[in-house]
């Protein structure tokens, strides 16, 4: 019997995995969980034969996560679910140890195919993420893709308009750390405003004006 942790802080993206993947094995035991450190949380006490995660989640995010997890137990699977395309954080996953990387909008069958190729021992990587593999081979072809991934989320939240205080808050870091961060993130970018910050996101299509 398989045995499978989801995490996601949406109760009814959770439902419809859980649903999924139940059609398709009908004996497996799931496990849902809604944050980062619940998911570490389980994933020490526990065993499983795969992680599926989503990875914007409160508190630790899901790129975070699986970082701990590879800690805790290298061997275990982990595919990553997102809203964002491939191109932002394919290769930031799987350089992160990810066994795979998934678009939420992809069809159910996909999850599937996904979990079918990690369970057998292979990774699940898409046309577009094998095309941004053999196109950049590695991290570092833009200034953005110099960041740690620290520093990309939060990259991210500020180039969304969000401040100091309020990126500590939803990510449990001091502020001081934050403004730390933001620093070097502004020293790699060669940027010195967040408005500066927040084009050079739009540009790259890392965020859009519809976000802001």
């Amino acid at each position: 019997m398989k045995r499978i942790i989801i995490a996601d802080d949406h109760s009814f993206i959770r439902l419809g995995l859980i649903q999924i993947l139940k059609d398709e094995y009908p004996s497996v035991e799931i496990t849902e969980v809604s944050d980062g450190e619940s998911l570490i949380k389980e994933v020490t006490l526990h065993d499983f034969d795969l992680v599926i995660s989503d990875l914007d989640m409160p508190g630790r995010s899901g790129l975070e996560a699986l970082e701990q997890i590879k800690l805790i137990k290298p061997d275990l699977p982990v595919l990553i679910l997102s809203i964002y395309t491939e191109d932002l954080y394919a290769v930031r996953v799987l350089k992160a140890g990810a066994s795979g990387y998934m678009n939420k909008n992809a069809a159910p069958y996909e999850l599937i195919t996904a979990v079918h190729r990690i369970l057998s021992g292979r990774k699940y990587i898409t046309p577009e993420i094998a095309e941004k593999i053999l196109a950049h081979g590695d991290i570092g072809k833009n200034p953005h893709e110099l960041l740690t991934n620290r520093e990309f989320e939060i990259f991210k939240l500020l180039a969304s308009g969000k401040t100091t205080t309020q990126i500590a808050g939803s990510l449990s870091l001091a502020p001081t750390t934050v403004s730390t961060h933001r620093s070097r993130i502004m020293e790699k970018l060669s940027l010195s405003t967040n408005s500066e910050l927040t084009r050079y996101a739009i540009a790259h299509h890392i965020i859009s004006d519809a976000r802001l």
